[in-house]
């Protein structure tokens, strides 16, 4: 029987809902996970489509927007620079921009926590006001996440960067900003969102090369071509915002979180499950689907979603984690657990993150062979061009996985973690499991509606 925390309540903004800080879970695993969840809108398009409201001179509708504690802080931070927001309990958000204000940099340090949001209220806020504001930066430890690219694309529209010792403050000309020919070193999905929230109100024509191309980007697009943007895009990573006046609310469903569905297929695929996964649709996520197939697993896709299972033994595979359309690297660390249960030795290369194998030292200690190269491994069968930060992981298997106490390490991770406990024979306990509710809505009730043997402690 599962002691669970109740959900209902409304959770205050940034406290993750149901799993408060410090809380662990006990888990008695070893048994297979059956059931049915829901996924709603993606994380990394919901904030985004929140922060592009600040543009609208009418009041933005954003639906199926998921009740987790990234969604909470941008919130917070809407409402300290004078956004009206309404929750109707059922993910449907009402944003008002029309009372927005300058916010004071106490105001913003508090509300942002550990986030990094706030650098995306850069843009709208040199457009509203002139002048922005943002603290140190935070976010998951999964290595370095430079902010440079954000920085240099503000400065080709014109706007003036200062580091202070407490954050970094913004400021447009008086003439404003105006459209910049930016090329990214990296297709850096956060500053490909930086551009386009700031070039649809720069006047002039932006071209972007490099362009980050995911599904959310797509779908930030979409949110802002309905706010009244002129943006265009081509095969080659180019993207062309012609700058406009003004910009209007918006009416929009968010895309789905295909994050989280594939993190709910790596769980029926280790545990020897069968969970359907509500809301998931194949297209955008072909890639993921591949790999899954690859490593055993089998999935039936339906109107309203798509079911996982395995198809038989696990094979071992190799994967390189790249960006769209390339496999996601936040789609490695769960798959990691299941291929610890594969015949054989699976190979993940992640070129994307350069610490984000770290995890892999818990599952380790719960019985699995991994091996972290940390300056990655050369082979000629590569596609994806190698990077000086990447690191590649060999995982020898099928390993059998015992209990253990082991501590979150961020969001993608502790995901895994909690996988691999239900995995495991035994009891295990993890702990600072607040930070997974950063991007998965009713984790616990979830969990339960999948037959998962927990508790929640402290």
């Amino acid at each position: 029987m599962n002691t669970l925390l109740s959900e209902s309540a409304s959770p205050q903004p940034g406290s993750g809902g149901n799993v408060s800080p410090g809380q662990a879970l006990t888990i008695r695993g070893g048994r297979p996970l059956t059931g049915r969840v829901e996924v709603k809108g993606a994380k990394n398009l919901a904030t985004k489509a929140m922060v592009a409201a600040l543009l609208g001179g009418t009041e933005s509708v954003l639906r199926d927007v998921p009740d987790i504690s990234d969604v909470h802080v941008v919130r917070s931070l809407l409402e300290v620079h004078g956004v009206t927001v309404e929750d109707d309990g059922e993910g449907v958000l009402r944003l008002d921009p029309s009372g927005a204000v300058s916010a004071h940099f106490e105001e913003i340090d508090a509300h942002a926590g550990a986030s990094r949001i706030p650098i995306l209220f850069c843009g709208p806020l040199l457009h509203l006001l002139g002048q922005a504001f943002i603290p140190d930066l935070g976010g998951c430890r999964i290595g370095d996440r430079p902010i440079d690219f954000h920085l240099d694309a503000l400065r080709a529209f014109g706007a003036t960067v200062e580091k202070l010792p407490s954050g970094i403050r913004l400021s447009a000309p008086a003439e404003g900003l105006t459209g910049a020919d930016i090329e990214l070193p990296y297709p850096s999905v956060g500053a490909t969102e930086q551009v386009l929230l700031t070039a649809v109100r720069a006047k002039g024509t932006t071209e972007l090369r490099n362009a980050a191309i995911e599904p959310e980007i797509m779908d930030l697009i979409a949110v802002l071509q309905k706010m009244g943007a002129i943006i265009s895009y081509e095969p080659n990573r180019v993207i062309f915002i012609e700058g406009v006046d003004s910009l209007r609310g918006y009416d929009h469903r968010c895309i789905f979180d295909r994050n989280e569905a594939a993190s709910w297929a790596c769980a029926a695929l280790a545990t020897d499950g069968d969970i359907f996964v509500g809301g998931a649709k194949q297209q955008e996520m072909l890639t993921f689907l591949n790999v899954f197939r690859k490593a055993g697993g089998d999935f039936d896709i339906a109107e309203d979603g798509i079911r996982f299972r395995r198809g038989g033994p696990l094979k071992p595979v190799v994967v390189e984690t790249d960006v769209h359309p390339g496999f996601m690297t936040d789609w490695q660390q769960p798959l990691i657990v299941a291929l610890t249960q594969a015949e054989g030795t699976s190979i993940v290369h992640e070129t994307v993150y350069e610490n984000r194998l770290g995890f892999t030292r818990a599952l380790v200690q719960m019985g699995a062979d991994i091996v972290v190269h940390p300056e990655g491994i050369a082979s000629a069968d590569r596609r994806v061009p190698r990077r000086e930060l990447e690191q590649a992981a060999v995982i020898n298997g099928p390993t059998p996985l015992h209990g253990a106490d082991v501590v979150v390490p961020d969001l993608r991770g502790g995901y895994s973690y909690v996988i691999a406990a239900l995995t495991a024979e035994g009891t295990s306990t993890v702990r600072n499991v607040d930070i997974i509710r950063r991007g998965y809505e009713k984790f616990l009730d979830k969990l339960t509606d999948v037959g998962a043997d927990f508790d929640v402690v402290g």
